[in-house]
């Protein structure tokens, strides 16, 4: 990951939605990723991303993120595609 599970500083913009809108976040994470806006997929949305980008981690800590803070897990999601997007990787 580009940046940390809590570095909400880093993109007070992301921060805000997720904290006040996190269905939406939720929803324009999963539209930038090209998958379908459903609750409950958040684990699946993250580990699909961290393998599309090589990053490191298993199952166990996706699921982990996504059941007890998944307000960061979808904002640091959204900061990932954000940077990727920067450097024309995404």
């Amino acid at each position: 990951w580009q940046t940390g599970l809590t570095d909400c500083c880093t993109d007070c913009g992301v921060c805000c939605c997720g904290m006040f809108c996190y269905p939406c976040l939720g929803c324009q994470v999963a539209g930038d990723m090209g998958e379908c806006c459903l609750c409950g997929t958040g684990m699946a949305m993250r580990t699909l991303y961290r393998t599309r980008y090589n990053i490191p981690g298993s199952l166990c800590s996706d699921f982990c993120v996504t059941l007890w803070c998944p307000v960061c897990s979808v904002c640091q999601i959204k900061r990932d595609i954000n940077r990727r997007r920067k450097m024309n990787i995404f």
